[in-house]
């Protein structure tokens, strides 16, 4: 069972009408979730760091539910993504600690739909607000899906809505987000998207032993490297010997794109890939660093549990002249 975890930035719930709501919604309504609303466990800003990356390491799914305020989210979770999303934790030669947890955005907005628009007031899409949020799950490795969220949803007695219509928009809006969460927890594509991200993690450290690759290899998977092809697992180690004579360990994996398209009973991964390595001095490659780009395009399955297995594997170097 996927365990979501919560981070409620909201300054003060207990002036909320419907942040609130939607965390109950969100309580009552999955088998296994967490809260943690940052005002009442941080009302002075002093974040826990250790005891926040650790409710994160726990969790497969990452929900951020805050009010937007001022384009933007409110200066108490703005802090908590300052001080736990550290270097070495989410970025940085070490920081994978969140690669492959699904991110979702979640938050109220007082403002009418049609105001975020470029012939509105606001000029641009709420989208458009959650770039910074977006590239910050990319750098950490996560999975971003759309965000979720409501408009007019602040309630100003006599003068803007009522308490009653903002509490049912809040209901629905929880009911939207559960309704995505089961979608994402529950999907090929997510469970293809995690297995990459921890797929390419376990690469960029090229480990002697190379077990954990050939387990998700078909025993015939056909192989076609640069280097060329390589048939089944005693080609796979073939190849991955080349790898590790030429790769120091710590290389750098970094997925710009995935396209997953379902054929028959298998799947076709296409994949972007970056990769930033150093080499060895008595390689082929005499100590160069590399920053290459690369297609790569897979075929797997899934089983009954989930669990991928890989039958084709094809990288193409992108050709930048």
């Amino acid at each position: 069972m996927s365990k979501v975890l919560v981070i409620s930035g909201h300054p003060n719930l207990n002036e909320s009408y419907t942040n609130t709501v939607i965390l109950e919604s969100l309580q009552q309504g999955l088998d296994s979730v967490e809260v943690r609303r940052l005002d009442s466990l941080y009302p002075d800003y002093q974040i826990d760091v250790e005891a926040e990356q650790q409710a994160l390491l726990g969790a497969d799914v990452v929900v951020l539910q805050f009010p937007f305020y001022w384009y933007s989210m409110p200066a108490l979770l703005k802090k908590y993504i300052d001080d736990v999303f550290s270097y070495n934790f989410a970025y940085g030669s070490k920081g994978d600690k969140l690669k492959g947890k699904d991110f979702i955005l979640s938050f109220t907005i007082g403002g009418p739909e049609e105001s975020y628009d470029p012939l509105g007031y606001n000029h641009f899409t709420v989208e458009q607000f959650m770039y910074p949020l977006q590239q910050t799950a990319y750098l950490a490795g996560m999975v971003y899906h759309k965000p979720v969220y409501s408009h007019r949803m602040v309630y100003i007695p006599g003068v803007y809505n009522t308490q009653q219509e903002v509490e049912g928009r809040a209901r629905t809006h929880a009911d939207q987000l559960m309704a995505q969460i089961e979608s994402i927890t529950g999907s090929a594509d997510n469970k293809i998207q995690k297995f990459v991200a921890n797929w390419f993690a376990e690469f960029d450290k090229l480990p002697e032993e190379n077990a954990f690759f050939t387990g998700f290899l078909a025993e015939d998977v056909n192989i076609e490297m640069p280097e060329g092809t390589f048939i089944g697992h005693e080609g796979f180690r073939d190849w991955y010997a080349i790898a590790r004579a030429t790769f120091k360990p710590g290389c750098d994996h970094q997925v710009e794109q995935v396209e997953i398209k379902a054929e028959g009973d298998k799947y076709q991964v296409e994949l972007r890939v970056r990769l930033q390595a150093k080499s060895f001095e008595n390689s082929a490659l005499k100590g160069q660093s590399v920053n290459l780009l690369v297609n790569e395009t897979w075929s797997v399955s899934l089983d009954d549990a989930g669990d991928v297995t890989i039958h084709n594997y094809l990288v193409e170097p992108v050709n930048n002249d």
